[in-house]
């Protein structure tokens, strides 16, 4: 009896101590479990790198750990929206897509604090072609580019070829007006003393009716009267300009400066700035050159009185010693070629006109004497019809 009582106790304790290591046993499944399901459901939880370092990554040896991983595709979003690895010192930012993209970055982040973003592998896209680029560039609009396109004539001979790839022209009359979209810009020539035309231009633009978006000042005035230039004294050209500029700017036009024979040789803008009580708006100049690097010459000169900048005529012209209009075909169009995308491009220049004026030969202008579209007028619509 008892050697039965012993063995059924020593059974006893045996299947009680099986049944507390299966309860273990089922806790440990059972707690395996809770953290198995709040990790899914914290979304998108990834194993950290296995070597682990006091000192911080290199960039490169961090995006290469994160190569394995299942990386997202997509643009960066804001630190609060990343889901963090975890590591001794650093920690990986592995940023969530959005939509709009198709690029990948990741960050490193020290102490909380953001390093520069490291582009992780992606997917390679072309790079932009030059059109867009040259879209791009041409991209830039502001109150001061007429219709949002630089683009212009000076003259309206060809106005019929190029209407539908410019913004805006003029041809030195208070009165301009063609057919079309792009906008006629108005001018105070001179002081109605250089001659008869002169006069009547004065005339002309002291009838005006109407506030004009923009209106350009006077047409050379720093050389003699005569040949397309006004001719004006400094202190006849201020009595004009608040006389008959300023009140036009009261209403809301805004004033393109005199424009200068002497290019950045000149000293009579700078004088005129200071007598005035009245500034313009936009600084306007001639650039008569036969290199783009005489071109840049010109256009640093004009930066300094701080205004957008309409470059209202320019042409090929060796201009020193003498006024001298070039006359090789190949090198007008290497020089339209040069200076349009140039123009285009810079940041200080809001608009500019190809010029028609006096002087400057039989090659250059853009009509033919019957009308037609010159070569040298087909070399600069093809240039300005790869922006607009």
């Amino acid at each position: 009896m008892l050697a039965r009582m012993l063995a059924l106790s020593f059974l006893s304790v045996i299947t009680l101590a099986l049944a507390v290591n299966a309860y273990k046993s089922h806790l440990q499944q059972a707690n395996r479990h809770h953290h198995e399901v709040a990790a899914a459901a914290a979304g998108r939880c990834r194993t950290p790198p296995t070597r682990q370092s006091s000192s911080a990554p290199d960039p490169v040896t961090q995006s290469a750990l994160l190569v394995g991983a299942a990386l997202p595709t997509g643009i960066p979003v804001s630190a609060s929206d990343a889901v963090p690895s975890h590591s001794k010192s650093w920690t990986t930012i592995v940023v969530k897509p959005t939509p709009s993209s198709s690029s990948t970055q990741t960050e490193l982040v020290r102490d909380n604090v953001l390093s520069a973003a490291v582009p992780a592998p992606v997917a390679s896209t072309p790079a932009p072609g030059i059109a867009e680029e040259k879209v791009a560039a041409a991209s830039k609009t502001s109150a001061f580019t007429p219709n949002g396109i630089k683009a212009g004539i000076a003259g309206g001979d060809s106005y019929p070829y190029v209407k539908d790839h410019i913004g805006w022209w003029y041809d030195w009359s208070p009165t301009p007006s063609k057919a079309g979209k792009p906008i006629g810009v108005p001018m105070l020539w001179g002081g109605g003393t250089a001659d008869a035309t002169d006069a009547a231009r004065l005339k002309a633009f002291q009838q005006l009716k109407t506030v004009p978006v923009y209106v350009l000042g006077f047409e050379e005035p720093d050389c003699a009267p005569g040949s397309g230039s006004a001719g004006m004294t400094v202190d006849a050209a201020v009595s004009k300009w608040e006389q008959l500029m300023a009140p036009l700017k009261a209403k809301g036009a805004k004033l393109g400066s005199p424009s200068m024979c002497k290019q950045a040789d000149e000293t009579w803008l700078a004088e005129f700035a200071k007598k005035i009580k009245t500034s313009w708006d936009i600084t306007a100049i001639h650039v008569n050159k036969n290199s783009l690097d005489g071109v840049k010459k010109d256009i640093d000169h004009y930066k300094k009185y701080g205004k957008p900048i309409w470059v209202t005529e320019f042409a090929c012209v060796a201009d020193n010693p003498n006024f001298v209009p070039c006359t090789n075909q190949a090198q007008i169009n290497k020089f339209i070629q040069d200076i349009v995308p140039f123009f285009e491009s810079h940041p200080d220049i809001y608009a500019y006109a190809y010029s028609n004026g006096l002087g400057l030969g039989n090659v250059w202008p853009m009509t033919t004497s019957d009308g037609k579209l010159s070569a040298s007028g087909k070399a600069y619509l093809n240039a300005i019809s790869e922006f607009h």
